[in-house]
């Protein structure tokens, strides 16, 4: 699961990628213009970024300069009809870590999406380990000492942001913010209750593997 920024003026084609990757299990916000999309970026903290090359108000090179001169290293995936070398290199120069020319193949747009969300996150393998718990984002599968348990999706992408980040605190607000989508009337009362279902799906006793710092927040044990 990741959270993704998905900037596309051309309203049919974002409906079909904000599908396809949600379908994955990701989470995707969609805006049109790129002075939204420049916003979005500044404000939410996003995992990876679908940024088309011709936007209105602020085409796609300049979000791209503006987002890295802020010291942003969010992978950014370029969408756009350009077909020529130079134009691939502009786009790449500016920032962007990898360039899809239109039309696609959605496959091909997921596989690129794994491949960058695998790089900065720097994990081995295919699967999530913490403790007896064993995750695999690619089969949407949670087991423990084995045995698979039955989680709905957003627990599964709870626990998954938890497992991706081992040890560091975040506020109810922040994992919202992750987790959720940004135009979502969640609230914290939404992440404490799905953090209650997930821990009497995953624990074993009393003793939760992700805890309450008190006064700052909630981890999940390294």
């Amino acid at each position: 699961m990741a959270k993704i920024l998905l900037v596309e003026d051309d309203r049919d084609l974002c409906l079909i990628v904000s599908d396809s990757l949600s379908a994955h299990s990701h989470v995707v916000d969609m805006v049109h213009a790129g002075d939204e999309g420049l916003e979005r970026l500044l404000y939410y903290d996003y995992d990876l970024v679908v940024l088309d090359w011709e936007l209105p108000k602020m085409n796609g090179v300049q979000i791209l300069k503006e987002v890295r001169s802020k010291g942003k290293m969010l992978p950014i995936i370029m969408l756009t009809g350009k077909k020529s070398g130079d134009e691939k290199e502009q786009g790449l120069d500016s920032g962007a870590d990898d360039y899809l020319t239109k039309p696609f193949e959605m496959k091909e747009l997921q596989a690129r999406v794994r491949a960058l969300l695998r790089r900065p996150q720097a994990f081995l393998g295919t699967q999530l380990r913490c403790g007896n718990i064993v995750l695999d984002p690619q089969a949407f599968k949670v087991t423990r000492d084995g045995e698979e348990l039955k989680l709905l999706p957003k627990e599964l992408a709870l626990l998954e942001f938890f497992m991706r980040h081992p040890g560091q605190v975040f506020t109810a607000e922040a994992v919202l913010n992750r987790v959720w989508s940004s135009e979502s009337e969640a609230s914290p009362e939404s992440f404490r209750t799905c953090l209650k279902r997930l821990r009497q799906k995953i624990d074993v006793g009393d003793d939760s593997i992700i805890e309450y710092v008190h006064g700052l927040g909630y981890r999940i044990k390294g």
